[in-house]
């Protein structure tokens, strides 16, 4: 069973000496003093480093690690950037590390030739490569930090460095009843849910041009995420739960009908919520995405994802906040699909880094 410092090591080693190296490690495994050991064994006094993230809460982590194992002296030697503002910073510098560098865009191609043409050193870092080679974060990946090392998820649950967890895929039927006030030209009238998905997908089939079909697949996305059939499901699940559970839904009103305490961007009491929650005065919570990465709360044992969408890094960022369990606990993920339409294959994507044996598909049929 290895060790967080064994795992670490052997990150360490492969990507030693190269110029170009990419890792795609575990949450809990610490990505970030990964990287900072790295930067340890390269400091020569007069180095300098550059880190990218995408959000700056992110760079706060960076530093809180330094000081918690006593690299402080580097802390002169680091300038932080996000991506947006990558191709605004200098090249003097000797490593650019790229935390979360599934966020690479075709944009940054400039910068980095740049920097890689006179030496520079590049190191990416994700708990989640881009999975599809030819995508363009997949082509920005291999090119400019290649993977050379990879701990999944299910190798730490393993190791014994998260704990176990089951996954349920819970079928939902589409509402065929008419529950979907519209205007028209004519007056006032209704559809149900099964009605507007058919009258959707129909859009994208017969879509002429590459920009109509974008179009109707986002149309169809959207209103997928604001059909009433999951809501009720999810409050049902989330009022039976006996243990501490978090809610994942899709949009800030979602998150606000389903739970009394939210937390998201207009929520003046977000902070004072997730506090509540951490510590334990409240055993209930809904969120959104914002939510997904870099917050770990106690004894988190049940969690609810609304929506998956075929996004496996957004869907295991979800599923890594009820991993930090002791050991020994296990957690338990609902996935709510609607069934006979798009998200059946939207959550097959989202779960395929998971174990297949920790999944329970649910009864699919009526």
């Amino acid at each position: 069973m290895s060790s967080k410092n064994e795992i670490q090591s052997d990150a360490l080693d492969a990507i030693k000496g190269k110029q170009k190296a990419g890792i795609e490690v575990s949450m809990g495994v610490g990505k970030t003093l990964l990287a900072i050991k790295h930067m340890a064994a390269s400091h020569t006094g007069i180095s300098k480093f550059l880190v990218i993230a995408p959000r700056l809460k992110i760079f706060q982590s960076w530093k809180d690690e330094l000081v918690k194992h006593e690299y402080e002296y580097m802390m002169e030697c680091i300038e932080y950037s996000t991506y947006l503002s990558l191709n605004k910073q200098d090249f003097d510098y000797d490593v650019v590390y790229l935390d979360e560098c599934h966020n690479l865009k075709e944009n940054h191609s400039e910068w980095l030739n740049h920097f890689e043409n006179q030496g520079g050193v590049i190191i990416g870092m994700t708990g989640t490569y881009p999975v599809v080679s030819s995508s363009e974060k997949g082509k920005m990946c291999n090119r400019f930090c290649p993977k050379v090392y990879v701990y999944k998820t299910d190798d730490a649950v393993a190791a014994g460095i998260l704990n176990d967890y089951n996954i349920t895929v819970h079928y939902i039927d589409l509402n065929d009843k008419k529950t979907i006030a519209k205007k028209g030209k004519f007056g006032d009238y209704a559809i149900s849910e099964k009605d507007e998905y058919n009258f959707w997908t129909k859009r994208i089939d017969d879509a002429s041009t590459q920009k109509q079909e974008q179009i109707a697949r986002i149309t169809r996305m959207k209103k997928l995420q604001g059909f009433d059939s999951k809501e009720q499901y999810a409050s049902q699940l989330f009022q039976l739960s006996n243990s501490k559970t978090i809610i994942f839904a899709n949009t800030q009103k979602q998150a606000d009908k389903l739970c009394e305490h939210s937390v998201h961007s207009k929520n003046k009491k977000s902070d004072e919520n997730l506090e509540m929650f951490k510590d334990g005065t409240i055993d209930k919570l809904s969120a959104v995405e914002q939510l997904s990465e870099g917050v770990t709360i106690p004894e988190l044992k049940t969690g609810i994802i609304m929506h998956a969408y075929g996004n496996n890094r957004k869907a295991a960022q979800k599923i890594g906040r009820l991993l930090r369990l002791n050991p020994e606990d296990k957690s338990n993920i609902h996935v709510l699909c609607y069934r006979y339409t798009i998200d059946e294959k939207w959550v097959e994507s989202a779960l395929s880094d998971f174990d297949e044996s920790k999944i329970k598909w649910g009864n699919h049929g009526k």
